[in-house]
């Protein structure tokens, strides 16, 4: 029998604010000494008082409006009754009934709702026992919940990839998910399909027995967790058995999931309104708010601004966008050019030496683009000299690798080192001359059909001029002289 998923996803975010969702304790993901970010209020000390944070309200709505979600006219915060360790009050002040967005769509797939509530501490497990850091206690989390609408691992996977590139560039979120600062939890069941006739309209609607995966916190893990899951349910499904409504983690060594508990209804939660928090009128909330909803050009319609002005490969592009700062960044480097229109070959070196080796170097020594010495100027002025010939492919790549670590102009940079490209006929000649006589074994390997003993003379030549030399002009010179 084959069985069709049903998949929705609970994604939670920690908003970048300055100080937590109740109080002034710092929000500080970076912080590696535990509990000193806290303070009574966050620590549920009896008689404290929880304030509302208006900028983590207000990154909610912003996220709400850039995914089509309607913002609600009124909301309130609501405690969500559970015992865990990390958990201070024995409650969570979260959102139930009345969440700050409604619906909303990405991807194709539906969003239910967004609502905002404060996050639980860290439990730190080691050999001798366990030990929990309250720092991240009460930090603003958001939370998104799609509707049940996909259908498969990959297909989850790039949902909350685009979610996350969305995140950045409203700047709500770093939604690091190696920090934790972004969680995925996917609820998948599994019902029968049925050949047309064969079920009525009841049964051919019913859905199977959900099955949630909690804090997946990596693309990987999202993918490869449904894609397990999918395959355990099937499994016993086949066999007869019926499947358990629980909560499952993910092992991601092993690649399996595993029982946790049997799952809670929100009745088990015993939700009520936060008799210590105002319900909020977000008609005037919004009103007060609406001059700091920023104009961010997201994602999606940037990549189709790309294509249609720089007439970038798709691939090019996903690359560029990746990082808000680094798509800023090639911009400034077009607009440095000073070609108007920007011409496509213009656009395709920048984007060649920008995708390769700009961010390649950058990864290897673990820069960001606001560590960057380099300037999208300088990059420009570089670009601008390999396409005049100026200078060599390889004596880019060093000048390149020199402005990325010590900053500077490429010109000075050539001009100090004496890396210009050597054109003048003469000099290219005697090189030729130079090369034939110091390798004369190489020369005749070359005269017998050996294609890689040229190769060899040129690397000769661009070793000697520290790669200054055109090497097609100096293979040319070769050639003309054996």
């Amino acid at each position: 029998m084959k069985y069709k998923p049903t998949i929705g996803l609970e994604i939670h975010a920690e908003l970048k604010t300055k100080t937590k969702m109740f109080c002034d304790s710092l929000n500080d993901s970076d912080e590696k000494k535990p509990n000193v970010n806290v303070c009574p209020i966050c620590m549920a000390h009896p008689g404290t008082l929880p304030v509302i944070n208006k900028e983590a309200v207000r990154k909610v709505l912003i996220t709400g409006k850039a995914l089509n979600g309607k913002l609600s006219d009124y909301s309130r915060f609501d405690r969500k009754n559970y015992f865990y360790p990390d958990l201070p009050k024995g409650y969570q002040i979260s959102q139930y009934k009345y969440p700050l967005v409604e619906g909303g769509d990405l991807n194709g797939v539906k969003i239910t709702r967004i609502h905002l509530e404060e996050d639980t501490g860290r439990l730190i497990h080691g050999k001798e026992g366990s030990l929990v850091d309250f720092n991240r206690a009460g930090v603003p989390l958001m939370e998104l919940v799609t509707e049940p609408d996909i259908k498969s691992g990959e297909q989850a996977s790039k949902f909350a990839k685009e979610l996350q590139l969305i995140l950045r560039y409203l700047d709500v979120s770093d939604a690091d998910m190696e920090k934790g600062q972004m969680r995925v939890e996917a609820n998948i069941s599994l019902k029968p399909t049925y050949d047309v006739g064969e079920a009525n309209d009841i049964v051919s609607r019913l859905l199977g027995t959900k099955v949630e995966i909690k804090n997946l916190n990596s693309f990987k893990a999202v993918e490869q967790a449904i894609n397990y899951e999918i395959e355990r349910q099937t499994e016993i499904l086949d066999e007869g058995g019926k499947i358990i409504q629980e909560t499952r983690g993910w092992n991601e060594n092993k690649g399996i999931t595993f029982s946790q508990r049997e799952k809670e209804e929100s009745h088990d939660y015993r939700y009520f309104p936060e008799p210590d928090l105002p319900s909020l009128d977000l008609r005037k909330l919004s009103f007060q708010l609406e001059t700091k909803f920023p104009s961010v050009e997201l994602p999606q319609q940037k990549r189709e601004r790309f294509k249609k002005e720089y007439k970038l490969k798709d691939e090019q592009i996903e690359i560029i966008i990746q990082n808000k700062k680094g798509a800023e960044f090639f911009e400034e480097i077009v607009s440095d050019l000073g070609v108007k229109p920007p011409s496509g070959d213009f656009i395709a070196l920048v984007a060649n030496y920008f995708i390769s080796d700009l961010q390649g170097i950058m990864k290897e020594k673990l820069f960001t683009f606001d560590e960057l010495l380099l300037t999208p100027e300088n990059f420009a002025e570089l670009i601008s000299m390999i396409s005049k010939n100026e200078i060599t492919s390889r004596v880019a790549k060093d000048v390149l690798r020199i402005m990325i670590e010590k900053g500077g102009e490429p010109s000075k940079i050539i001009e100090d080192l004496g890396l210009r490209q050597i054109s003048d006929e003469s000099a290219i000649n005697k090189l030729a001359e130079k090369i034939i006589k110091e390798n004369p074994i190489v020369i005749e390997d070359y005269k017998k059909g050996k294609e890689t003993a040229m190769q060899f003379l040129v690397g000769q030549g661009m070793k000697e001029t520290k790669g200054s030399i055109n090497p097609e002009s100096l293979k040319i010179a070769i050639k003309q002289r054996i």
